[in-house]
């Protein structure tokens, strides 16, 4: 009887990754190179190698989760729709105006810093309505000056229209109204209303989230109607699952209603899946860097849970929705390496990406990447790697290394690959440093996880660069963001205004809001097809002193008769440990969030870890790791052929089908209960280089 399947699929920069269970537990994966003119051919090629290779029909799949970039995409490549805006008669320039706040103020040349090519000034409109601070109606909506205007937003041609009136937070009537007027006039045009995206105060932050989601919308709409077409085309009838920035799963359905949700769905379920394996290893803190084809995403977990922050940064704007706390830097395995105008090694962050790819892909890439680097230095075996999906050509790579940098640069072959290496090692160290030590976090306390297809290969000597002892590589790490996706849970999310102090909050009308808070998610929760799966809710309130401009999220004891005391309580402590220091000085409340989260199996392969293979030697050869060492001769270990127990010394390369794993002379590996590989470091020989 064939078992019953569930299907992860994560898009990558270089490589598309998919992984199944089985009803008994059981993991199986492979990688395909990701198509970027249209991720969805990858997506859905995969179904059909799934049958073709595993034998099982699109009928067992009873679970189909994805992982997507689209939504990051449209932004970076500045691919979204043509979006028009229509606000407050005064408030047209709000996107453009944004904060005083600038991060390149020392630059030569300024650049804007507000998101302004979402909806350029022509496409923003004004009308006349006005809704005061308290929610009370100050100047009536004016009807046909709405009409009038999103007419000629739409003969401009625009497909999507952001309604963004002043305080509709607090009275959400005008945009209401606008968005019946709005439909029944303009039936095809996509609307995003500032009130359902983002209800919380600050003009300039809620416009600019809420054309976000306006311009990834008909780009998200297109996508997933590719996919869910496609799958069932393919036969595979069940509804399609995405990941949210959050970290939990919603259906495709609710996904078109809330894209700006979607901007980190691959990375966050890279966290997830990082959560459960660390905490089944008995490691509760945990730093992971996720190193892809363009980019390395970096996170951490504190106490077996990930950081999540109330607004994420997308292309260097900021975007106010809950994420995972990730950091995400331009260095990838396709990262390109070049020579500035000075003549000193840069890498990345332009990208090989797929296509080409890197030089020894052989797909007509000249220039060389990280990738490149790695083979010539010993690490990767040009004839398994992805698991034999590609095969390399080192001669490729060491044309293009010599070509474009050890030549000009009068250096050894290796020696530029060497250094190409040490660089990259190096933004990514200061990547960890970003969320780390300059958010008071002691990395030489955490462990460090390698994800990604390219992790491994450099978490020794980003641990070596940082100080830490302790480096735990998973049984799956370059496909642990498509298995994260099987293990992680439905979630829905939703935040309110409040803007109350707590001598003015009463306990009832924070419940009040509570419960309507609920009542939305609870419908959001129907829409999925998890049946009687039971439901956690939770409930949150964002926190600051009275004349603060930024706020902590605390726990709210909803059902306590003191939960406005035990709140402000949490706020004071959330607020020593955050900055160090902290009073009894009048605090307020400034927004309720209530989150419903469906039970998941908090697991991904379920069975006991066993050894495949006889051969746990694959034989040795010769890496460069440290130019003072000059090479060595590194043993080269089959990981899946490791039984729990297995003790071994650097140097060594470990080699599996999602990764390679590089383990220099001054670390030691053991293979643990789980079948993750703990590497230490000898206290004696460890530094920096």
């Amino acid at each position: 009887m064939t078992k019953a399947l569930e299907v992860g699929v994560d898009i990558g920069g270089t490589f598309t990754d998919v992984v199944s269970r089985d009803e008994e537990g059981n993991l199986k994966y492979f990688k395909v190179l990701t198509t970027r003119k249209d991720e969805s051919i990858a997506v859905l090629g995969s179904i059909r190698r799934v049958s073709e290779e595993w034998g099982v029909g699109p009928k067992v799949i009873e679970r189909f989760a994805h992982g997507t970039t689209v939504a990051t995409n449209a932004i970076l490549e500045r691919k979204g729709a043509r979006v028009g805006l229509i606000t407050t008669r005064g408030f047209r320039d709000v996107l453009e105006i944004g904060r005083q706040m600038r991060r390149g103020m020392y630059d030569v040349i300024l650049k804007p810093e507000t998101p302004s090519f979402l909806v350029p000034r022509k496409l923003r409109k004004e009308v006349t309505e006005r809704i005061l601070s308290d929610g009370e109606v100050l100047v009536p909506l004016n009807e046909d000056e709405l009409l009038q205007a999103a007419g000629e937003l739409v003969a401009a041609g625009v497909e999507a229209l952001v309604v963004c009136f002043l305080f509709s937070f607090r009275n959400s009537g005008h945009e209401e109204r606008a968005r019946q007027l709005l439909e029944a006039e303009f039936p095809a045009l996509t609307l995003a209303i500032s009130h359902e995206v983002n209800p919380v105060y600050r003009e300039y932050e809620r416009t600019v989230v809420t054309s976000f989601d306006a311009y990834v919308k008909p780009v998200i709409d297109r996508y997933l109607t590719r996919i869910e077409d496609g799958l069932n085309h393919s036969g595979v009838s069940v509804p399609l699952q995405v990941m949210q920035s959050r970290g939990g799963l919603m259906a495709s359905s609710i996904a078109r209603r809330r894209p700006v949700r979607l901007f980190l769905s691959g990375p966050a379920a890279g966290v997830v899946g990082a959560q459960i394996t660390g905490s089944a290893s008995g490691f509760a803190d945990v730093i992971t860097v996720d190193v892809g084809g363009t980019s390395s995403d970096i996170a951490v977990i504190k106490d077996g849970r990930a950081l999540i922050r109330p607004e994420g940064l997308i292309d260097g704007f900021t975007v106010r929705v809950p994420m995972v706390d990730v950091n995400s830097i331009g260095s990838g395995g396709g990262s390109i390496a070049w020579l500035d105008a000075g003549g000193g090694l840069r890498v990345g962050p332009t990208s090989a990406g797929s296509e080409p790819g890197p030089a020894c892909f052989g797909k007509g890439g000249e220039m060389p990447t990280v990738t490149d680097a790695s083979v010539v230095l010993g690490y990767l075996n040009p004839d398994n790697f992805a698991g034999g999906a590609l095969k390399l050509r080192p001669e490729l790579a060491a044309a293009a290394i010599e070509k474009h940098v050890a030549l000009p640069l009068g250096l050894s072959v290796r020696e530029a690959a060497l250094g190409i290496h040490r660089i990259v090692n190096a933004q990514m160290a200061e990547g960890i440093r970003a969320v780390s030590t300059k958010q008071g976090l002691d990395p030489r306390k955490f462990a460090l996880m390698p994800l990604g297809g390219g992790g491994a290969v450099h978490a020794v000597m980003l641990a070596r660069e940082l100080g830490m002892d302790t480096v735990v590589v998973p049984r799956y790490p370059g496909v642990l963001c498509a298995a994260g996706l099987l293990a992680a849970p439905v979630e829905h999310e939703l935040t309110g205004a409040f803007g109350k102090t707590f001598a003015e909050a009463d306990r009832e009308i924070v419940r009040a809001l509570l419960k309507a808070l609920d009542e939305k998610c609870e419908a959001l929760m129907a829409h999925e097809a998890i049946g009687a799966a039971p439901t956690s809710v939770q409930h949150y309130a964002d926190i600051c002193y009275v004349g603060q401009g930024y706020w902590l999220e605390v726990p709210l004891q909803s059902s306590s008769d003191d939960m406005l005391d035990r709140a402000y309580e949490a706020f004071l402590e959330a607020h020593q440990n955050v900055y160090g220091h902290s009073d009894g000085s009048p605090a307020r409340i400034v927004n309720l969030r209530s989150v419903h989260r469906a039970a998941s199996a908090n697991q991904m392969e379920t069975t006991v870890y066993k050894p495949v293979g006889p051969a746990t030697k694959l034989g040795a050869r010769s890496i460069l790791v440290d130019v003072r060492e000059g090479p060595v001769e590194a043993t080269v270990y089959a990981r899946q052929a490791l039984p729990v127990g297995f003790e071994f010394e650097g140097p060594a390369v470990v080699e599996q089908d999602d990764t390679t794993i590089l383990v220099d002379s001054h670390w030691k590996a053991t293979v643990d209960h789980t079948g993750a590989l703990v590497l230490l470091a000898h206290k004696r020989g460890i530094r920096p280089i």
